[in-house]
């Protein structure tokens, strides 16, 4: 993943961003629509995720949302949301996505 020449003779042809790291800045961009800022407790299980395509060194990428399901959970002082998402990159390839579930702090 970091090594130029090394990556230049790989299927990708050049070095291309860890996917777990691209999960990860999903996950942050996910918290920045401001829908779970401050209501999330927990992150509590990835359901599924599929690496679909690499993320290139350079590209933008952005997330998708829905929420699919809430559960609550009362014992815990909130619910259970899952998520739905999905990484594009900036032609709008869809790079990796899956299903996550987070805990949320009820009213």
């Amino acid at each position: 993943h970091t090594d130029a020449e090394f990556a230049k003779g790989t299927q990708f042809g050049q070095r291309i961003a860890h996917g777990l790291l691209g999960l990860s800045i999903a996950v942050g961009l996910l918290m920045r629509t401001g829908v779970l800022e401050g209501t999330v407790m927990a992150f509590r299980e990835i359901i599924e995720w599929k690496f679909i395509k690499p993320v290139f060194i350079g590209d933008s990428i952005h997330a998708e949302m829905e929420v699919k399901e809430m559960k609550a959970m009362p014992r815990v002082g909130g619910g259970l949301a899952m998520i739905a998402m999905e990484v594009k990159n900036q032609k709008n390839e869809s790079l990796m996505r899956g299903t996550l579930a987070v805990l949320v702090a009820s009213k």
